[in-house]
């Protein structure tokens, strides 16, 4: 299916249905983005235009997980973990590869509101007190080091509360403390020599899972509604485009009936 393809053919919400909801950690955070988008998204079918992969921050994704299996498997601490002085290591549980695996991931039912709740992690630590530890690996290139301040900062943070919550939802003990790995790459180096090199960071981030469940029951009554929501404050690039275009058509096809 071609990016620019924008019609949903599964996975509408419909009022009537009994059966659970699948809604996935983006979603959420596209209705906190933007409730409108959101709305026309999941319940009336119509999808926001999507961008094609980062395929070199997915290369650094796949290899990071490479790596990281190497400690998994014998049960011993990454160097990076050592170096940003992290006590753990990574965390062996039999259902990793379906909690790491898109559209399926760590999953858990929201009695309240009948949503099968999902979202893949990119990997798990566990901590000498038998904590679970989120990590979410990042790849960037800039030329300060990454922080997490900003409106992706903002969002990142979403994403390991929401991972967080799953977790703890399946009845798993996890820690507050998430990491962020971030690898960014070097811009400044005097050749490239068929390679790219990166600096490694690791962010700690102490996640607050106790807004997901209010934010859930505010889903849950938007889509049983039928009037389309408000377009968010920070929705300039969807929303705003769809206003101006939508205005400008339609004083075309007046302009058309006129003549």
């Amino acid at each position: 299916m071609s990016h620019f393809d924008t019609v949903k053919r599964r996975n509408i919400y419909n009022p009537s249905s009994k059966a659970p909801f699948k809604i996935s950690r983006s979603k959420i955070d596209m209705f906190i983005e933007c409730p409108r988008c959101f709305y026309l998204d999941q319940r009336l079918g119509v999808k926001r235009p999507s961008l094609p992969g980062f395929t070199l921050n997915l290369a650094v994704d796949n290899l990071l997980k490479k790596e990281f299996d190497i400690y998994r498997k014998d049960k011993t601490i990454h160097p990076l973990m050592k170096d940003f002085g992290v006590d753990a290591i990574p965390f062996e549980h039999e259902n990793m590869g379906q909690w790491r695996e898109n559209f399926v991931g760590v999953q858990c039912k929201y009695e309240p509101t009948n949503f099968l709740v999902f979202g893949a992690v990119d990997d798990i630590w566990v901590n000498p007190k038998g904590e679970l530890i989120v990590v979410d690996y990042k790849a960037t290139s800039k030329q300060d080091k990454p922080t997490l301040d900003g409106r992706w900062g903002d969002q990142y943070k979403r994403q390991i509360e929401v991972y967080q919550w799953l977790l703890k939802c399946n009845d798993l003990k996890v820690s507050d403390t998430g990491y962020f790995v971030y690898a960014n790459g070097k811009k400044n180096e005097d050749t490239f020599d068929a390679k790219l090199e990166f600096d490694m960071d690791v962010i700690a981030y102490k996640g607050d899972t106790s807004w997901i469940e209010g934010v859930l029951k505010d889903i849950h009554k938007t889509l049983n509604s039928d009037e389309v929501p408000a377009k968010g404050e920070m929705c300039n690039d969807y929303c705003r485009y769809r206003e101006e275009a939508g205005k400008i058509l339609l004083q075309k096809h007046l302009d058309q009936k006129k003549k």
